[in-house]
C-alpha cells in the first residue's frame, strides 16, 4: 500500500512495505529518489532498526544473557507497516513487536515513522517506544538512495557532495567479508575542504564510513544545473556514503545512530558504541530532514 503526500512544490510516496519513501518528485516531475534496480541495488530508502549495519556473525548477546541473531540492517526493512494516519498533512506508518520479531529481538517495541512536508523539505520523525518492563537497547538508521545523475544531460562525475563545514577527517576501514568496521585503521578522506567530487573509486571495496564528521548537513549538487538534495542529519552521529562498484546511477547518503560491530568491540549488544538505552515505557525520537534545492 502506498500513500501520497504533496504540496505546491513537492510530492512524495510512502510505502507500507518497510514504512519507507518510494518517490520524491518536484513540481517539474524530476524524480530524486532511486527507484530500485536489481542490477545495482533493488532497495530505495530502507529503515534500519534495531541495528545499523552488521553484528559479528549476525549474532550478539542481548538482555539477560539471551542471544540475538539478526541480518544486516535489522528486522523491519522487509516487513509490512500499519498505516496510522494519512490526512493530507502527515503520513504515519508503524510496526510493533510480534512473535517473529521477538524471536530475533526480545523487546516489546513500537516504531512509528512520520512524514510531513514543509515547502521543499521532507520532515521525517522516527519514534521508538519501549513498551516493555526492561531497558531496551537499539539503533536507528536511514538508508535513502538518490538518483545521480538527476538529469539526462549530466553524468555521475558531474556531481559533488558539499558538507556544512570544511572537514579534516579520515574514514574508518570496512571489512565487507565480515561486515565489521575497524575504527583504528583509517583512510584519508576529506582534507581541509567541504567539497567531494563524486567518483566511483570511493566505493570500489565498500561504503565510506564517516564517524568523525563535524558537519550535520550534506548536499548533493552539480555546477551543470540547480537541482540537488540536502540531508540534515543532526540527530545522527554517523554518515555512510555508498554506491555500488558496478557504477550504479545513485548515491546513498545514510545517517546512522550507530555502526556495525567494530573490530575493537565485543559481542554484547548493550555495550556497542552509541547504543540508545530506552527506559521501560519510555521513547526516543530521531529526526531527519531531506530538502530539494
Amino acid at each position: 500500500m502506498e500513500k501520497v503526500l504533496q504540496n505546491e512544490k513537492l510530492s512524495i510516496v510512502v510505502n507500507s512495505f518497510g514504512g519507507a519513501l518510494s518517490s520524491i518528485r518536484d513540481k517539474e516531475g524530476t524524480e530524486y529518489l532511486w527507484q530500485g534496480d536489481k542490477k545495482y541495488w533493488s532497495g530505495q530508502a530502507p529503515v534500519l532498526f534495531p541495528i545499523c549495519g552488521s553484528l559479528r556473525g549476525d549474532r550478539a548477546v542481548i538482555g539477560d544473557g539471551k542471544e540475538t541473531c539478526m541480518p544486516r540492517h535489522g528486522i523491519v526493512r522487509k516487513k509490512e507497516f500499519v498505516l496510522e494516519r494519512a490526512d493530507g498533512e502527515e503520513i504515519v506508518y508503524s510496526i510493533a513487536a510480534d512473535e517473529s520479531t521477538l524471536a530475533q529481538y526480545p523487546y516489546d517495541f513500537k516504531l512509528s515513522i512520520s512524514y510531513r512536508l514543509s515547502g521543499k523539505t521532507i520532515e521525517i520523525k522516527y519514534t521508538v517506544e519501549n513498551r516493555g518492563a526492561v531497558v531496551m537497547p537499539c539503533f536507528l538508521g536511514a538508508h535513502p538512495g538518490f538518483n545521480c545523475p538527476l538529469t539526462d544531460d549530466t553524468v555521475y562525475e558531474d556531481y559533488y557532495l558539499e558538507f556544512e563545514q570544511a572537514e579534516d577527517c579520515t574514514a574508518a576501514v570496512n571489512h565487507p567479508d565480515t561486515g565489521l568496521v575497524d575504527r583504528q585503521s583509517r583512510q584519508p578522506f576529506l582534507q581541509g575542504t567541504n567539497r567531494l567530487p563524486l567518483d566511483y573509486k570511493y566505493f570500489a571495496v565498500d561504503a565510506v564510513t564517516l564517524d568523525r564528521l563535524k558537519s550535520r548537513r550534506v548536499r548533493l549538487a552539480t555546477e551543470k544545473h540547480n537541482k540537488g538534495i540536502e540531508v540534515d542529519f543532526a540527530d545522527f552521529p554517523y554518515l555512510i556514503l555508498w554506491s555500488t562498484a558496478n557504477k550504479s546511477p545513485f548515491i546513498a547518503l545514510e545517517p546512522w545512530s550507530g555502526l556495525s560491530t567494530c573490530t575493537d568491540e565485543g559481542d554484547v549488544f548493550e555495550e556497542k558504541a552509541d547504543v540508545s538505552l530506552i527506559e521501560p515505557l519510555g521513547k526516543k525520537e530521531f529526526k531527519l530532514r531531506i530538502s530539494i534545492l
